[in-house]
């Protein structure tokens, strides 16, 4: 362990992740159903990749947009999950700074990617809806190349000076990290500089990129809520709120532990700190998880894809 002298500063080689502190003895324990979660999401987000890679009746902005939700989720995950399972299983918790900024750096573009991924589709689902004539015309294979390129642009630039604002902390108390993985505001507690910087620019993060994102999809359903209601039959609106269903699932279970875990840190103060790591769990384990899940049950299409090559393994085809 490096010195905890408060007066001299050293640059950090190497980092100690303790896991969930104060539930060390069930660490054991903890890490089986994160385990079984994370194998789910490897299983299911590469399926569903597959898929729609495969199946060119797929090859559609909606299906589309869903396997670069796909790909970020296996991101997040396999960033963030291996570490966990180490440290939970074999303790083994030390990671070098420069894995640790890396971990961070892809665990928050993944979340910050995620969350324009979800703009993106309900932008696709509007204009599916509220003006249909032109949906083959609007959402051409260019623009959601164009799309897919802006979301990864903007992901790095909200993200980076994070890392360049850790980078340029002086530590001086101690390396071990409380938490299951390097988050931003983890690390960067454990300076003696002045975080003030760090904090507002997390919050900043928070209210103008995954906040904004928020409040446009919502507005979007707004709309699209008005279109769907104004409809003549009822079977129309049925038939257009069903192709909204498995979004409308995604996006809850993305933004709501989001938005808990961060209020809960805002009150960090009289929640305990084992809580406020389990909800920083959850968007890494959560989401990526179900988001499969959700498309696969919700989507006629790959659900059909899915039931078909069961069928051809159950009797005896090659699968």
């Amino acid at each position: 362990m490096m010195p905890a002298d408060n007066h001299t500063f050293f640059a950090p080689v190497t980092y100690i992740l303790t896991g969930i502190p104060g539930t060390e003895q069930s660490h054991v324990w903890i890490a089986i159903p994160f385990c079984l979660m994370y194998i789910t999401t490897l299983c299911g987000n590469s399926l569903l990749l597959f898929i729609i890679l495969t199946e060119r009746s797929l090859h559609e902005p909606m299906y589309l947009f869903a396997s670069m939700l796909a790909a970020a989720d296996l991101l997040l995950s396999t960033t963030a999950v291996p570490k966990m399972l180490a440290v939970f299983w074999f303790r083994a918790g030390k990671i070098s700074f420069a894995a640790c900024l890396t971990q961070m750096f892809f665990i928050h573009v993944s979340f910050i990617a995620e969350s324009a991924i979800l703009l993106a589709m309900a932008f696709d689902r509007y204009v599916a809806i509220c003006d249909p004539l032109r949906y083959t015309a609007v959402l051409t294979k260019s623009l959601i190349g164009k799309i897919g390129l802006a979301i990864v642009t903007r992901s790095f630039c909200i993200i980076f000076p994070l890392i360049f604002l850790v980078k340029q902390l002086k530590f001086c108390r101690t390396n071990l990290l409380p938490h299951t993985y390097c988050e931003h505001m983890g690390v960067a507690r454990l300076a003696c500089d002045d975080v003030t910087v760090n904090i507002w620019y997390g919050v900043a993060i928070a209210i103008l990129a995954i906040g904004l994102d928020a409040v446009l999809i919502a507005i979007s359903y707004g709309l699209i809520l008005r279109a769907v209601f104004r409809l003549p039959s009822k079977d129309a609106r049925l038939k257009a709120l069903r192709t909204c269903g498995s979004h409308v699932c995604v996006i809850l279970m993305f933004y709501t532990p989001a938005f808990f875990s961060f209020f809960a840190h805002q009150f960090g103060h009289i929640i305990p700190g084992y809580i406020l790591i389990l909800l920083a769990n959850l968007y890494v384990l959560i989401p990526p998880m179900f988001n499969p899940i959700v498309y696969a049950v919700t989507t006629k299409k790959v659900l059909k894809w899915v039931i078909n090559v069961c069928r051809q393994c159950a009797v005896g085809d090659s699968c």
